[in-house]
């Protein structure tokens, strides 16, 4: 792989990051994937975000790593533009509640944190094993508290109330959440909902994770959102009598359950966890000079065994 730095010209002939091009043949994020993206209506949108400083993946996989057992996983130098560790990066895998992370996205995008919700009865889910912020029909709450609810506890219900709030439909806000990927180049990824209940048509891959998941983290209210770790939601009923609930969050990085390796700092994440996906964590880190890393593990096969293999690949950011 050759960088070359200079002005940036976008063409169709080369793949360009950052503040130069990258001449590589072998280069993992498919040509065609940006020339679709170049010739669709968000391609003036896609344009400038390859533009951007972005961790780029070449076609060369990391040797394998006893040490990462998880199917999938990826470290990425955030604001150095590394990648310090790939492990099937374009594999579509099930994300579980990670979805979570583009819900959010969407709807710092598209709403007020002050923006009052009476919730409706999108928010009574019966799948068995959904993670629930335990809200009601006609519960009134903000947008931050839903976020909140959304993000700690891992609540499916206030994922739907989100999306009725924002598009009117799941499906719609669905939609919705489709298109801020592509833009964002995470065009291995489709979302049919704002939870990630199990559906074979809801997927991604550990790099479109780490686009969603960069951009997310230039919001300042997602990273406070992420690095509480136990907040209190006060709201009314559908009579009007106070209700106050407290929710924790469920990284156990940030619990005291799991220490990460000496020298990183754990600013926050998503888990996910359902019988299709396994167990999945998405974590931003920073180092002691607080260079900021991204890291991914998908599908790990115990909970044990996630943190195992998050605590594992994050130690190569001090080594």
């Amino acid at each position: 792989m050759i960088w070359k730095p200079g002005i940036v010209i976008l063409t169709t002939g080369m793949l360009l990051f950052g503040c130069g091009y990258l001449e590589n043949t072998d280069l993992q994020y498919p040509m065609e994937r940006m020339e679709m993206l170049l010739a669709s209506d968000t391609g003036q949108q896609t344009a400038d975000l390859f533009t951007k400083d972005l961790c780029v993946i070449t076609g060369k996989e990391e040797s394998e790593d006893f040490m990462i057992n998880a199917p999938a996983a990826g470290l990425f130098g955030d604001d150095k533009q590394e990648v310090l560790f790939q492990k099937n990066p374009f594999e579509q895998m099930y994300p579980a509640s990670i979805t979570k992370i583009m819900t959010a996205l969407v709807t710092l995008k598209y709403a007020d944190l002050k923006d009052r919700v009476t919730v409706g009865d999108e928010v009574v889910i019966t799948e068995a094993g959904a993670s629930m912020c335990n809200i009601r029909p006609g519960d009134t709450l903000t947008v931050e508290q839903l976020l909140y609810g959304l993000m700690l506890p891992s609540g499916n219900d206030a994922g739907n109330a989100l999306a009725i709030h924002i598009a009117g439909s799941v499906e719609a806000f669905a939609e919705l959440m489709n298109q801020e990927a592509k833009k964002l180049g995470a065009t291995n990824s489709h979302f049919v909902n704002p939870h990630g209940l199990h559906n074979e048509n809801h997927y991604t891959t550990v790099y479109d994770l780490y686009l969603i998941f960069h951009e997310a983290l230039k919001y300042p209210e997602f990273k406070t959102i992420i690095q509480t770790v136990s907040y209190t939601a006060d709201y009314v009923d559908s009579d009007g009598n106070a209700i106050s609930q407290s929710w924790a969050n469920s990284n156990r990085y940030l619990t005291g359950d799991r220490q990460a390796p000496e020298g990183v700092y754990v600013i926050g994440g998503k888990t996910g966890t359902t019988n299709a996906a396994g167990y999945c964590l998405i974590l931003a880190s920073q180092d002691t000079e607080r260079h900021q890393y991204i890291a991914v593990i998908l599908k790990a096969d115990s909970r044990t065994n996630l943190y195992d293999n998050m605590t594992n690949i994050i130690q190569k950011i001090v080594k």
